[in-house]
């Protein structure tokens, strides 16, 4: 039996749950990231002959009931304004939340393999903390004044699913991914860009 010509040709569910863990890079470099949750997906088409591009394309989701990221402690940092420089506080520590990314387009490349199963995938979430993320300057009652409890999250990156019988596989994936609050605060400081490294287990039905 060919467990993933088994799943390709009955196009089929796939759920379960995983672990996800990711740096900043560039100035969020000392930022870290830690979540779980539960994706659920459904493959829509059957192969479509495109070459080397040939494969199915699915459509799935997750939730993320626990969202981590890991900042420096609060601490004085040095802003330029007007050309003149000053010194505040800024916020930092643990930030805890939950993030749900409601749309992730993913293709699945045709393979003759009976394990691996590649795939690219785009995705956009949305994450909300407990309290507003990124750190940023603190105003007088001791929070960050100028970010947003909400956040998005537009992704993309790709990985394969190993199949350890049929139905069932070990999932790894790579994302880049972007945070922002599209200015929903004063200031938009953001995560410009964080890698994210995902491992999961999947039942396939």
């Amino acid at each position: 039996m060919n467990p993933v010509a088994q799943v390709r040709d009955a196009r089929s569910w796939e759920y379960g749950p995983f672990v996800n863990w990711g740096t900043g890079l560039g100035n969020r470099d000392s930022f870290k990231f830690f979540n779980t949750g539960f994706q659920l997906g459904k493959v829509l088409t059957p192969v479509l002959h495109l070459g080397i591009f040939s494969g199915q394309f699915e459509y799935a989701g997750n939730i993320m009931p626990l969202w981590q990221a890991y900042t420096p402690p609060p601490h004085q940092q040095l802003f330029t304004y007007l050309g003149q420089p000053f010194v505040a506080p800024v916020g930092g520590g643990t930030y805890t939340g939950v993030s749900l990314t409601p749309v992730i387009f993913r293709w699945n490349f045709l393979t003759r393999s009976r394990r691996f199963q590649p795939w690219f995938q785009a995705a956009g979430g949305l994450i909300y903390t407990t309290h507003k993320f990124p750190p940023d300057e603190l105003v007088p009652h001791g929070t960050p004044g100028g970010t947003s409890v909400f956040n998005f999250s537009p992704q993309g990156g790709g990985g394969f699913h190993y199949f350890i019988r049929p139905k069932r596989s070990i999932d790894l994936g790579v994302n880049g991914e972007h945070i922002s609050s599209a200015s929903l605060g004063d200031r938009n400081p953001g995560v410009n860009a964080s890698i994210q490294i995902q491992v999961g287990y999947t039942f396939w039905k």
